[in-house]
């Protein structure tokens, strides 16, 4: 992936020089002509098309921002709420992340999510205990939190 980024830059300097324009424009054109290259030229590089990855990091970065509106349009309508019925309290999600990388990303997601805190993770990486302010099932907010962050982490990581 590092050699496809270098390979595209270099592109983007060339098309530069070669259009004698020394502006951001003309490095953009230039990276997106890279790019088209780069998938052109696909099969003939080791590794797999960078900007695959570089799309499903932008898609959990919109999905982080989905998430973190929804959240706090929910903790807006529970503060507001005349009657305090949510029921707060920990669960334990089993994960599939192994690596500490995926670990990091999805408790910091979780604890910048408003409502919820990641409080510990197991020693073998294997489940992390989350507090959360409003919890009707257990399985619920497992499911929620599995189809969503740890889907997209999985994606961009594997």
């Amino acid at each position: 992936m590092t050699l496809q980024i270098v390979l595209n830059v270099i592109i983007a300097i060339m098309w530069m020089f070669l259009t004698e324009t020394y502006t951001f424009v003309s490095f953009l054109s230039g990276y997106i002509m890279g790019i088209l290259l780069l998938f052109l030229l696909r099969r003939f590089i080791p590794d797999t098309f960078y900007f695959k990855r570089v799309w499903k990091i932008i898609k959990l970065v919109f999905l982080f921002i989905k998430e973190l509106l929804i959240a706090n349009w929910d903790i807006l309508k529970w503060v507001y709420k005349p009657k305090k019925d949510y029921k707060p309290g920990i669960f334990a999600l089993p994960t599939e992340l192994k690596s500490n990388w995926e670990i990091t990303i999805l408790t910091s997601l979780i604890s910048l999510t408003p409502g919820t805190l990641s409080v510990a993770v197991s020693e073998g990486n294997s489940v992390i205990y989350i507090h959360a302010m409003d919890i009707d099932t257990n399985e619920t907010a497992i499911e929620a939190i599995k189809t969503t962050f740890e889907q997209a982490i999985m994606e961009v990581t594997r």
